[in-house]
């Protein structure tokens, strides 16, 4: 840089600034010392061996001499400049302890997230773990610096030991470019996750469900009853102008780009459910997925069962086939009639408690499954 007339001024942890002056050859050293300031005197010193003072960053002081000057170097004892390292050596040791360890955690918290009720890709899936996983990586790279660090120092402070100066002379560039890509596609890859949870906060909503259908694919519950005297139950639980017994949520995830929660409740006047327990009150939940890998499916159904089988057996959830369909499993529980399909990209859990047949769920399903299958 000196030579193309760009000489050092500034620096600091991720940037330099030079000054643009005469084109000149120059050779630069970094001395470390244990206080964070050179003294007065030690400046000095080094000016009477031929080194001009730079500029510092923190236990970091540049020095810099003129190539036809030939001064000598500032360490001419390797196994003294050694000494001068030790404490920097402590201290990026000490770092990268502290850095393991909060990284280990990290991976605990993370593997906690998505193992920790057994539903991995459904995690993945809805996108909950992003910023987990943002953070991890970010981490991931912090170790790897401080440990590049570490390691490092460590390995010249042993050469300086045994004797061997340090050769200035080493070739870097090929070490620059493998750094360099390494960091540039860090940050591409955490400046990327680090959109996606806006992304998620921009698209996702939460509305009241209109009692008219919707060009949704979604399963309703009119539809599945095929009872006129449905009307809507009245609602038992409003936020922020949500109707939370009657509504549907939509989300986003790069896995599944296109996501609906819904709930809708009933009632039909006049008639009694068969315990006389109250009021017969059918609902239904459904939750649908269009899947940008549809290799997902099979394990987001899986993950489906798991989070919601409750106390209920794998054994009570029955594979069955149907002609319109690629995956279909069956739960039924006296009221309750659950299902979960899948057809090509998307996937559907539909949760039923009422009288009617489990086929008018499928069908429904079916239907509705079509709209976002491609």
């Amino acid at each position: 840089m000196a030579a193309k007339g760009l000489h050092l001024k500034k620096m600091g942890i991720h940037f330099a600034k030079f000054v643009k002056g005469e084109q000149k050859k120059m050779r630069y050293r970094i001395d470390v010392s244990i206080k964070k300031k050179i003294s007065p005197e030690q400046i000095l010193m080094y000016a009477e061996s031929g080194w001009d003072y730079v500029t510092s960053y923190n236990s970091f002081h540049v020095f810099s001499s003129p190539e036809e000057r030939k001064a000598p170097e500032l360490h001419t004892d390797p196994p003294e400049q050694a000494y001068t390292l030790k404490e920097l050596d402590k201290k990026l040791a000490s770092n990268a302890v502290i850095v393991v360890v909060s990284a280990i955690l990290i991976i605990v918290m993370n593997f906690a997230i998505w193992f920790l009720d057994g539903t991995p890709t459904l995690v993945m899936v809805e996108g909950g773990a992003v910023q987990p996983l943002i953070l991890a990586i970010f981490f991931a790279y912090t170790v790897y610096n401080s440990l590049r660090a570490s390691i490092s120092i460590r390995a010249l402070r042993r050469k300086l030991i045994e004797g061997k100066p340090i050769t200035h002379h080493a070739p870097w560039k090929k070490h620059h470019r493998l750094h360099s890509t390494i960091a540039f596609l860090f940050t591409v890859v955490v400046g990327l996750s680090a959109i996606i949870p806006f992304v998620q906060l921009v698209k996702m909503d939460t509305k009241t469900l209109p009692e008219a259908n919707l060009d949704l694919p979604i399963v309703r519950l009119a539809d599945v009853e095929e009872n006129p005297a449905l009307v809507r139950a009245e609602p038992s639980y409003v936020n922020s102008n949500v109707d939370w017994g009657n509504r549907y949520s939509y989300d986003w995830s790069p896995w599944a780009p296109v996501q609906y929660e819904t709930d809708e409740q009933g009632v039909v006047p006049g008639e009694m459910w068969e315990d006389e327990s109250g009021e017969y009150s059918p609902a239904i939940h459904t939750q649908v997925y269009q899947l940008s890998i549809p290799t997902l499916a099979d394990n987001l159904i899986s993950d489906l069962i798991e989070r919601y089988r409750y106390e209920d057996s794998r054994e009570d959830f029955v594979e069955t086939e149907h002609p319109d369909l690629d995956f279909l499993i069956v739960h039924v529980e006296k009221e309750m009639k659950e299902v979960f399909a899948f057809k090509g990209k998307a996937v559907m859990h539909v949760r039923y408690y009422g009288y009617a047949d489990i086929n008018s769920v499928i069908e429904n399903i079916v239907e509705k499954i079509t709209l976002i299958s491609d």
